[in-house]
Order: structure tokens, then C-alpha cells, then sequence
């Protein structure tokens, strides 16, 4: 690797040729060392799964850029896993940072919960690197040229090292324009959720089956939700932790529960 800027293992969920990824790296390649590994298909909502139970094959792509790429037949973790213990570990290196993106969808609220794409960046927080999730808020015609150049001045004034132990950053972006962009702010993640819902289908051979579907559920009061900074044409960067302790309720829990135990 000959540049001076960051080593950077790029992950994502839509998959190793997805556009998002590919104008990551294209843009991230412009001063920093870039290696892609990907699924070698679409692994969205998979959440934070591993595989355990079935081989992962890896194979370096073909590519005329000036990034490496590697397709997995894994999840998102397992992306970062073969990333971190097999390709930069053959490297002799640790990378800088890992960035999971760019997702084509926002994450927002209960998203990060099923999310591949945030699940791969809090992988890489379990393992101690400094890791972030990118999303474009829009599914149809995302613009993902805006938050490659967010995330490029991002790195240039924020410094990654900064980013607690076991904690990795959520960025959502407007699909916008970037001068239309009126800033960043930092957020909380927020209630909002899915009211979800099933649809009773007929296939081709006459079985019925099932498609869900949900409504979303916008009604968090916190000035500082996540969704809100995108409505006010805002990049969102919140903090998530790979921890779920709710720390209020422990300490009432022994309160509450007053059956015995063990």
C-alpha cells in the first residue's frame, strides 16, 4: 500500500459490486489505502449473524482500480472477520478503520437492530478497531456521491482514534446533492420503528404465502432523533455501542423482583 493516508477495510450488506460500496472506494482510494470485503451477494437485515456451520470462501477479484476486493460467501461479520484474521493478517497489518457502506436505505432507530450494514461496523468495534456505518437515505435513487465526500471531509477534521472502545459511528445522509446539505449533526438513535403487517399472497402453483409489510412510526419527541436531522437536510452521526444493558431498569430490577433467585 503506497499511499499516507488511512488503511481502511471497506464492508458493506448490498454486496461486493454494489454501487455504494464501489463509489466508497473510489472516492475513500483518492488518499487512503482501501481493501473491500464484501458479501458476494445481497446480505441485507441479516443483522449480526456469523456462520458457523458452513465453510466461507473468499476470492480476490479481477479489478482495474486502485483498490483490492474480495468477495465473501459470508455475512457482513463474517466480512470483517476474514477481513481483520485472513486478508490484512496475510498483509502483516492491522487496518485504521473499517467503514461499513455506502448502504442503499437509511439506518435509523430500530434498524440497527436487523441492519447488516451496522452490525458489520459494530463487528469491527468488538475487535477493537475504530468502525463506522454509512447509509443514504433513500432506496430508489440514492445519491451515494455525497456521502463519499462527506465521509472524506469527515476523516480530514475528525480524528478515529477518538471513537470509544466497543462503540462505532451510524452516519445517515440525505440523498442530496452535497451543497444542499446544510451540515452534520450529532444524534441519538431514535424510537422509530415499524408497525409491521403481513400480506396473504397467491404464487403461480396456487400456495398461498406471506409478505411483510410495515407502516413507519416517527413520533419520538427527542429534539436529538436521528430521522429529524435528515428532515432539516442534515448528515445524522450517532454513536452506538455494542452493549444493550438497559442501565436504568438494572438498578430497579432487584426492587421489582422480590420472588427470590439464586
Amino acid at each position: 500500500m503506497s499511499l499516507n493516508g488511512l488503511n481502511i477495510l471497506l464492508v458493506n450488506d448490498d454486496g461486493v459490486t454494489a454501487p455504494g460500496i464501489l463509489c466508497a472506494a473510489r472516492f475513500l482510494s483518492r488518499g487512503h489505502n482501501v481493501v473491500i470485503s464484501a458479501p458476494e451477494s445481497e446480505q441485507s437485515s441479516v443483522g449480526h449473524g456469523i456462520t458457523l456451520r458452513l465453510p466461507l470462501w473468499t476470492r480476490k477479484l479481477d479489478i482495474s482500480e486502485p483498490f483490492e476486493m474480495y468477495a465473501v460467501s459470508g455475512t457482513p461479520a463474517d466480512c470483517v472477520k476474514i477481513g481483520l484474521d485472513v486478508i490484512y493478517k496475510e498483509k502483516g497489518m492491522i487496518p485504521d478503520l473499517i467503514i461499513s457502506g455506502i448502504n442503499r436505505g437509511e439506518n435509523l432507530g430500530t434498524d440497527v437492530i436487523y441492519s447488516g450494514t451496522v452490525s458489520g461496523a459494530l463487528e469491527g468495534a468488538i475487535a477493537g478497531v475504530p468502525s463506522i456505518a454509512i447509509s443514504v437515505a433513500d432506496f430508489k435513487s440514492p445519491i451515494y456521491e455525497t456521502a463519499a465526500l462527506f465521509l472524506l471531509d469527515f476523516l480530514n477534521e475528525f480524528d478515529v482514534k477518538s471513537i470509544p472502545e466497543f462503540t462505532a459511528l451510524n452516519i445517515n445522509v440525505p440523498s442530496l446533492p452535497y451543497n444542499e446539505i446544510n451540515g452534520w449533526k450529532v444524534t441519538r438513535q431514535s424510537k422509530r420503528r415499524y408497525e409491521d403487517y403481513f400480506e396473504k399472497r397467491v404464487d403461480p402453483t396456487g400456495r398461498e404465502y406471506y409478505w411483510m409489510l410495515g407502516d413507519v412510526i416517527e413520533d419520538d419527541p427527542d429534539p436529538l432523533a436521528d430521522y429529524k436531522a435528515l428532515s432539516e437536510r442534515y448528515i445524522s452521526v450517532t454513536p452506538v455501542s455494542i452493549f444493550m444493558t438497559n442501565e436504568e431498569f438494572l438498578s430497579q430490577l432487584p426492587t421489582v423482583y422480590r420472588g427470590g433467585g439464586l
